[in-house]
């Protein structure tokens, strides 16, 4: 197949990644994949396939599109465009939503209606499917996401002299951060802190985001006794994901939670908040800890998990095992076997 991309940005994000994998994965089965990318698009991810820049500073219109047999957008300001050079005649047009930006994004009065535009719909998760389907109908496929083989146990742990909670902090600014609880993370990390002064706690970013990110550089300067990594490849991630014992995550919306995974992956124990797509992986008090918001329990399971090494190890194992289920190979078959599956139906 022939198969076209648009994409705005490959920084470094679950999203992206999904993206990445999806088109590095489909030309290594022999697709012939274009991303279609604005001038000034980043691009974080090593990309094995080809990268057409439209001329257009920002956009991408109808007109950038070429031939190919299936168009996948995978954001609402890509849809009216991708749908247009559906109609006319340029490929069929698959929406992957790797969010539902209506219920946490700004200017929900444009993203709401482009969920009518697209017939085909792909999700990454339970949740997501269902509350697409409440809301617009659609029986999407799902597609999983999956976890890079730089994330493995590298069984260090024992080394350490400290136990280690980690979490991951993104940039505020801009507000496309307000879901992860960023502020309710920090107020619970520093619950911990006081109770457990012995634990080394680990904030990590980006490298681009701390760097342009003046809220991220005022939390580190307010809390030094934080240890603040930027991590900015894989195998850096993975090896801090292998330092933490406790790996915690505050998000309350997410269509998939890709850090829980990889943390998950490396051994770590995870204690989270509900956010939906985090419920295909993580099962309460079998292979990990998991509260709702309204709880305000995430500093005690925190806690519960330092002071109970066998409940911490247990949960760790369960974890470990359960995510090397979720591979980029098990993701990358599914969604040829969905493309194919729209394309022969048509």
């Amino acid at each position: 197949m022939t198969i076209t991309f648009p994409i705005i940005t490959l920084s470094i994000g679950g999203a992206q990644r999904m993206l990445a994998e999806l088109v590095n994965g489909l030309s290594a089965k022999g697709h012939d994949v274009t991303v279609l990318m604005p001038p000034e698009g980043t691009v974080n991810y090593t990309i094995n396939a080809r990268i057409l820049r439209t001329k257009q500073h920002f956009m991408i219109h109808e007109k950038d599109y070429p031939k190919s047999d299936i168009i996948v957008s995978n954001f609402y300001t890509l849809v009216p465009g991708a749908h247009q050079a559906s109609l006319n005649g340029k490929g069929v047009h698959v929406r992957l939503s790797l969010c539902y930006e209506p219920a946490f994004l700004p200017e929900n009065h444009i993203s709401f209606p482009t969920y009518h535009i697209s017939k085909h719909m792909v999700v990454l998760s339970n949740w997501q499917k269902q509350l697409i389907s409440l809301n617009h109908g659609h029986q999407a496929h799902i597609v999983p996401v999956g976890v890079g083989t730089a994330f493995k146990n590298m069984h260090i742990r024992s080394t350490q002299t400290q136990l280690h909670v980690s979490a991951i902090m993104r940039r505020p600014e801009g507000g496309y951060s307000w879901h992860r609880e960023q502020d309710y993370l920090i107020s619970q990390l520093e619950i911990v802190q006081a109770k457990y002064p012995h634990v080394r706690i680990n904030l990590m970013s980006p490298p681009d985001e701390f760097r342009s990110s003046p809220q991220l550089q005022s939390i580190k300067a307010n809390h030094p006794t934080f240890r603040y990594l930027t991590p900015g490849h894989d195998g850096a991630m993975a090896y801090h994901y292998n330092e933490t014992d406790i790996f915690v995550n505050s998000s309350t919306y997410d269509s998939a939670s890709l850090p829980g995974l990889e943390a998950m992956r490396c051994g770590a124990a995870l204690v989270t908040t509900y956010n939906g797509g985090n419920m295909d992986y993580c099962r309460h008090e079998q292979n990990g800890l998991m509260s709702y918001r309204y709880e305000n329990r995430l500093a005690a399971d925190i806690g519960r998990l330092i002071e109970d090494a066998d409940l911490r190890r247990r949960l760790a194992a369960a974890g470990e095992l359960e995510a090397s289920k979720w591979t980029w190979e098990r993701s990358v078959d599914a969604f040829e076997r969905v493309l194919y599956d729209i394309r022969d139906s048509r």
